[in-house]
């Protein structure tokens, strides 16, 4: 498992540098071909038996900021990239730039708010990050506007086979193609590894483009809702209730025979799913289905709370049922097997 590792990595939609270097890196250490397309992704090619093109995409990207204005006092001001939920961004740690300016999410003080403010959500344009500078010429040393800003948040495993990390979506679904190079599988694929999901699923079209895949296996980090108050009809996924199948979401409406072909692998190989209960969001499956002639898709997800914050939690154990589904999805649809 890398996952360690590639969430303590920045990786803001259009900054996935950091972590296309490390994933080219472990993929140099696997001895997997890859390239690296115009738009950034990263397509290895894991070569063997075929009968068809499988793409297993995951994306690199994550939620984050980007600087937007500094002011006289030195205080940035940001813009959200990706879709967050202004309620998770006040008193939080955030890494600003490329040197990784540490840095605090802001507002005024609760003292100080007015009776109609108090209690209410704070709206981005009245948040600015404090990195403890003085004056803008000071800020301006180290910081620039367009620079991008990740938050800070170790990754931590606690209770019952948890961890708690950033960026678990989609750091899950790249750990887990990493994982199934590494097993140097006799069966063809590609392992995609996708920029700018969170802003638009544009790195798996220009790569479905490319390979015209005949089946789209994408791995997620998906939301998540099994906590107190919610209604079981209501709870989307569960921890530690395995790997998260996808019926239909606001890019795609699943193939229902692909949907049911892949619960019946889980099924016979006695590995623990869910279906996905929700149709909010949406993933890299919208672009690569559609793509020139078409492609059946599915979509394999590792459930996990408070999504698109600073703190994410999912389930080591659903982790494994991922890896261990889209490896009998790909033997299955390749081989037979």
């Amino acid at each position: 498992m890398f996952l360690k590792e590639l969430t303590e990595l920045s990786g803001v939609s259009g900054c996935e540098y950091e972590v296309r270097n490390y994933i080219k890196k472990k993929l140099d250490e696997i001895g997997c071909t890859y390239h690296v397309d115009k738009l950034g992704n990263i397509i290895a090619h894991n070569q063997g038996f075929k009968t068809k093109t499988i793409m297993v995409a995951a994306h690199m990207d994550e939620v984050g900021l980007i600087v937007s204005h500094i002011d006289s006092d030195g205080f940035i001001k940001f813009q959200a990239v990706g879709g967050i939920d202004p309620r998770v961004l006040n008193s939080k740690q955030v890494l600003v730039g490329e040197n990784k300016i540490p840095g605090i999410i802001g507002s005024k003080a609760v003292h100080l708010m007015t009776e109609a403010e108090k209690g209410k959500t704070i709206p981005i344009d009245k948040l600015y990050i404090d990195i403890g500078s003085s004056s803008k010429s000071e800020t301006e040393k180290l910081v620039g506007i367009g620079d991008y800003v990740s938050f800070k948040s170790d990754y931590v495993e606690f209770g019952h086979n948890l961890i708690k990390a950033k960026a678990l979506d989609d750091r899950t679904g790249c750990s887990a193609i990493l994982e199934l190079l590494s097993m140097k599988l006799d069966a063809d694929f590609y392992g995609v590894f996708t920029v700018m999901e969170e802003v638009g699923c544009r790195g798996a079209q220009t790569a479905a483009f490319a390979l015209e895949p005949d089946l789209g296996i994408v791995l997620e980090g998906t939301v998540c809702a099994d906590m107190p108050e919610v209604e079981d009809h209501s709870k989307s996924t569960i921890v530690g209730g395995g790997a998260a199948i996808s019926l239909m979401d606001n890019s795609t409406l699943y193939d229902i025979d692909t949907v049911r072909s892949v619960v019946e692998i889980a099924e016979n190989n006695n590995i623990p799913h869910q279906y996905r209960k929700s149709a909010a969001g949406g993933n890299d499956a919208g672009p690569i289905h559609k793509t020139k002639e078409g492609s059946k898709v599915v979509a394999i997800s590792v459930p996990c709370r408070y999504i698109h914050s600073a703190v994410n939690v999912a389930s080591k154990s659903d982790y494994e049922s991922v890896v261990k589904l889209a490896k009998s999805v790909i033997l299955v649809n390749q081989k037979g097997e």
